[in-house]
């Protein structure tokens, strides 16, 4: 069989190293993904599994830390001291490296999800999905997109083990009565289960990864995904209050760009973000408040929704207000009722397109009236192009009412697929009309704050300003001297000086 390496490069995962190998094979359609675990010898192996029972017995947890998310990083602190000792004992001769590994690999075992354990510390991927026993786990790489795996299970019962481990974290039960799933993991990554029979091929586990290193502007507009113009924008809207809506189909980068847009907002304003899981990453120094929604438990009390923590969070004096997703009508019309009572909102939204965007909420299931959809001033599509697997800005309009005051999307910019690039379509008038409204500028004015936005985030660009909280001490540094910052960015200084 015909090999050929594409890629190699190490994880380690609670102390267990591990070399990942990506390979081009005859037999397979697709790249295969492979993880090489450090072998330990079968002697010691012998040894460990007579010492699992002992350590479990000396690691004393109290029912609380086994299902408290928040507790795992002590419990695997506490687990690791107490089996260092024991190994100490048992095997003195034995080095500190090989311990080490060895207790990983008991972490992964006793208190994690296994080999899944190295797949969730790759940075490259995106999705990790279990398909049942028959078939190997399956990767979303960033760059190369689907790969098989070498990680198998024994049987169906090895995966409802780890769902069910998930489920206990977050206090939710998986069954046979209840054989779906949906949770998050410590680290904030999503979790979908689903058990057979509803899944006829076997037990099912899909996992979201969270963004270790979140994106930023900067890197949006290295890799393309938004070009300086659009951004310079973009972040005149923010830098404004307008209301923004940001829509896509699943996985097309929808939370990424708002998340990446959150640092443009003034540090003097105070943020609140409504989510199911926290996405959301923004510069330590802001006023941020994050509120994330609860499971109630399998007596079907304690649970807080979204629509409870939106209705809470406007009695806690917000200047801004994020909310992960548009879902539901009740949720839809307190998010429109808090930007017509002078809240500035930002959502995300399951539409292919602006027009879409439109049509999407004034009909059911969202249903919102047209009298509080104009509440909209500035909708973002993103796009996810599945053949050249990157992700772009589609299209940036503003929603506004057409001469028979009928609700319209007028799209400004506009993703040009064949060029890759994005063009200015028309200009805005219901943007720079409220713009005025709000600042007094001129159009001419207008242009011209965008031309040095533009500057600043090419200066930023050319000096890997990309952090989350270099990118935000920037915007904050504007607000408070722009014209200091502007004129670092025209002489390239570094930025360092300037915050």
């Amino acid at each position: 069989m015909t090999e050929k390496i594409e890629e190699t490069y190490q994880v380690k995962a609670d102390g267990v190293p591990a070399k990942v190998e990506i390979i081009d094979t005859e037999e397979e359609y697709v790249l295969a993904y492979r993880v090489e675990r450090p072998e330990i010898p079968s002697a010691t192996e012998a040894v460990l599994e007579d010492l699992k029972e002992k350590i479990v017995r000396q690691v004393k947890l109290s029912t609380e830390e086994f299902v408290d998310s928040k507790a795992l990083e002590d419990v695997k602190e506490k687990f690791n001291k107490e089996a260092m000792e024991l190994l100490e004992d048992e095997l003195p001769e034995t080095n500190k490296q090989t311990k080490e590994i060895l207790i990983g690999n008991l972490i992964h075992e006793m208190l994690g999800l296994g080999d899944i354990e190295i797949l969730l510390n790759d940075r490259h991927l995106e999705e990790i999905v279990v398909n049942g026993s028959d078939d190997p786990a399956w990767v979303y790489h960033k760059e190369l997109g689907w790969l098989k795996t070498n990680i198998e299970f024994e049987n169906e019962d090895e995966i409802y083990n780890y769902s069910s481990e998930i489920g206990r974290r977050v206090g939710k039960n998986i069954s046979s009565l209840q054989p779906l799933l949906d949770a998050h993991l410590p680290s904030g990554d999503r979790t979908n289960a689903t058990l057979y029979p509803i899944s006829t091929q076997g037990n099912t586990i899909t996992i979201r990864k969270f963004a270790r290193d979140p994106w930023t502007i900067t890197d949006f507009i290295k890799n393309g995904t938004i070009d300086r113009e659009v951004a310079a924008f973009l972040w005149l809207c923010l830098q404004y209050e307008l209301n923004l809506i940001v829509s896509g189909g699943t996985g097309a980068g929808k939370t990424s760009l708002l998340n990446v847009l959150m640092p443009f907002i003034p540090p003097n304003q105070r943020v609140l973000s409504i989510e199911d899981t926290r996405e959301v990453s923004l510069p330590e120094f802001l006023h941020w408040v994050p509120l994330t929604t609860r499971e109630p438990n399998p007596e079907g009390k304690g649970g807080v929704s979204m629509l409870d923590l939106l209705v809470n969070a406007l009695r806690m004096r917000p200047d801004r207000i994020l909310v992960g997703e548009i879902r539901k009508k009740k949720q839809a019309e307190v998010l429109f009722e808090a930007m017509h009572t002078g809240h500035s909102v930002y959502s995300t939204l399951h539409a292919d397109t602006a027009e879409q965007t439109v049509r999407r909420l004034v009909n059911p299931p969202i249903d919102v009236p047209k009298t509080m959809v104009d509440a909209v001033d500035v909708n973002v599509v993103m796009f996810r192009d599945r053949r050249r697997n990157f992700r772009r800005t589609m299209e940036v309009a503003e929603v506004a009412e057409d001469e028979n005051e009928e609700l319209e999307a007028r799209v400004i910019y506009e993703w040009m697929s064949k060029e890759d690039e994005i063009n200015k379509k028309q200009e805005s008038e219901h943007i720079y009309n409220t713009l005025k409204l709000h600042t007094g500028m001129t159009r001419e004015e207008m242009n011209q704050n965008i031309e040095e936005k533009k500057q600043i985030l090419k200066w930023m660009e050319d000096n890997d300003v990309s952090t989350v909280d270099e990118v935000g001490k920037v915007i904050a540094e504007y607000y408070s001297s722009p014209e200091k910052v502007i004129e670092a960015s025209k002489k390239n200084e570094e930025p360092e000086k300037v915050y």
